[in-house]
């Protein structure tokens, strides 16, 4: 983890801070994860989106993490990870099915 805030330090870039917070989330857990995520611009990423979406689910803010998902699954292309996407929101809690 001090080599990604090393490497942030140096880059200065926020994709570099969003691995960083995903390491953070594995050792602090996912609200120190997601204090990081919420800081960075990516509004238009969808990697935050997703990432922002596992951080929620994982701290019980469903519909939260609904809306995080959703906007992750916009920003995505067809395809396997559009897939992914979906069969995530399909299976989070309360979900019908019509995600």
């Amino acid at each position: 983890m001090a080599l990604y805030g090393e490497l942030g330090r140096l880059t200065g870039s926020p994709v570099v801070e969003l691995n960083r917070a995903i390491a953070v989330a594995e050792t602090d857990g996912p609200e120190a994860g997601l204090r990081i995520v919420d800081q960075l611009g990516l509004d238009d990423f969808r990697y935050l989106h997703s990432t922002r979406g596992e951080l929620l689910l994982r701290l019980g803010r469903i519909e939260e993490a609904r809306d995080a998902y959703r906007r992750a699954r916009e920003l995505t292309e067809v395809g396997a990870e559009r897939r992914f996407l979906e069969r995530r929101l399909t299976e989070l809690p309360g979900t019908s099915g019509s995600g």
